[in-house]
């Protein structure tokens, strides 16, 4: 099992008209990444520990997946350990996903996970889900995400069965992350974000809200 304090991201998601159309994945790239590299490394980080066992990920596997240098990787976040930590940090989307009012948490949550994914191509929690039913290191994944985000929501939940609410939030958030990306070219590509939460939020707040 991989040990140490994780280490937030250097990027995060900016704020933007819901009801404007979403950048290009070039021009989102360029804006949150802006020559250093930091954003692609990230991306072929998430992938390679998600999908494949610790002892195989490599620092020049992730080099080349991203299109820089492995050097360049060691500069922006050290070792292969130091990178793993980075990657199952959920700390900060937590932190965003969590910071509305309880009368508004529900759509405040849908629509921060929607304009994530547009403005940086990333789903802020989705990378949890490759981490199911493996026994290596990418368990500090799941214990990671239960303890930043599930406990988190537990915490700010008022009323019966938090625990139990929060879980079944988390996977509606998921959820929503899942569809959105096995329909990448379907309706919910064309619709607004505001339009998404319209349709979704009240399902989560209804859970937030339950006494």
């Amino acid at each position: 099992m991989i040990s140490g304090q994780a280490t937030a991201p250097a990027t995060g998601p900016s704020s933007a008209s819901a009801s404007t159309p979403g950048p290009s994945p070039a021009s989102a790239r360029s804006a949150a990444d802006p020559g250093s590299g930091k954003y692609a490394i990230l991306r072929a980080a998430r992938r390679a520990f998600t999908q494949r066992p610790y002892a195989e990920v490599t620092i020049r596997g992730i080099a080349a997946d991203a299109g820089v240098s492995p050097s360049l990787v060691v500069k922006h976040f050290g070792r292969k350990e130091e990178l793993f930590n980075t990657v199952a940090d959920f700390g900060p989307a937590a932190t965003e996903l969590l910071d509305a009012p309880l009368g508004v948490l529900g759509r405040h949550m849908v629509v921060t996970l929607v304009n994530h994914r547009r403005e940086l191509q990333s789903d802020p929690l989705l990378r949890v889900v490759f981490s199911l039913g493996n026994q290596d290191e990418r368990s500090l994944l799941r214990d990671r995400f239960h303890e930043q985000v599930t406990d988190a929501l537990t915490a700010r939940l008022p009323g019966r069965e938090r625990a139990l609410r929060a879980e079944l939030i988390a996977g509606h958030l998921l959820g929503l992350g899942v569809t959105l990306s096995l329909h990448r070219e379907g309706a919910g590509a064309d619709a607004t974000t505001e339009h998404i939460a319209d349709l979704y939020a009240p399902a989560v707040q209804s859970l937030i809200d339950s006494p």
